[in-house]
């Protein structure tokens, strides 16, 4: 992708998660017109918090360049000041037809074990994934439930060099994001050429971080978190996208869900999935 504007429709916006090194505020990832996954960083805070800015499912415009710092094919620097909205995100009727009809160029491999197989064969380090069954959600809380100054640093540091931002502006920002008390693992099945296999990866998504905040002073909180990610879309034609962390190039993690209502018997015999 060339250093000059592109479309991209948002699918992933990630909970921001601080690191020594390599610091990607929040993961942000979506799909060029041509149908390749990118992913896209550094965005500061105040453009993924909820209702803010884009969103997830909505088309941008924005220049953008192949990273230098980041040997992921998927990875691209964005020019924040130049992102622009274009429309409303892609509407859910008629069992989500546009969002279903914008993926139909992106590959979706039946199993993690395929993607793998495909990180270590193409490089590939964006992908999505279809689990056969989602098994269950594992919720355990984190050593320090608050951000500490390194991590604070940290998270602040790669948006303010070049001074592409307003670092007071995100100093303000990081103030109001709280850092998630707990992490989330998905358990999940995939069927593979010698049988289902359990897959067990780390869920990201800043969705499920929006959703701890909004249940998370209930008694049955847990229970609550594990009726929508679980048991409501199980009933839902689930796919995740998945992708790999900068410093470990073999881990994985949970980025985004994507979960299209199920189509009825008539319709899923006209049209695959994406």
């Amino acid at each position: 992708m060339a250093s000059d504007h592109q479309r991209i429709l948002i699918l992933c916006k990630t909970y921001p998660s601080p690191s020594a090194r390599y610091v990607e505020t929040s993961c942000v990832a979506g799909m060029a017109e041509d149908g390749r996954l990118v992913r896209l960083f550094p965005v500061p805070f105040r453009l993924v918090e909820d209702d803010q800015q884009f969103k997830k499912w909505q088309w941008v415009r924005a220049r953008v360049r192949r990273a230098q710092d980041d040997a992921r094919q998927e990875s691209h620097r964005v020019s924040v000041d130049t992102i622009q909205l274009e429309g409303e995100p892609l509407p859910t009727r008629d069992y989500w037809i546009a969002r279903r009809d914008a993926l139909k160029g992106v590959p979706v491999f039946d199993s993690f074990e395929a993607l793998d197989a495909a990180r270590e064969a193409a490089g590939v380090t964006l992908g999505l994934v279809r689990p056969s069954r989602l098994l269950g959600l594992d919720i355990t809380p984190v050593d320090n439930p608050d951000w500490t100054e390194d991590e604070k640093a940290k998270l602040l540091q790669e948006q303010q060099q070049g001074n592409l931002f307003d670092a007071d502006e995100d100093q303000r920002s990081l103030k109001t994001l709280k850092k998630l008390p707990y992490d989330f693992h998905y358990r999940y099945e995939c069927q593979t050429a010698t049988g289902p296999i359990e897959v067990r990866h780390k869920l990201v998504d800043w969705e499920a971080g929006a959703l701890y905040w909004n249940v998370h002073r209930r008694d049955d909180w847990q229970a609550a978190f594990r009726q929508k990610f679980v048991a409501e879309f199980s009933d839902r034609e689930v796919l995740f996208l998945m992708g790999t962390i900068h410093r470990f190039p073999k881990q994985w993690l949970i980025v985004s869900v994507l979960y299209p209502p199920r189509l009825p018997d008539a319709l899923a015999r006209q049209q695959s999935l994406f």
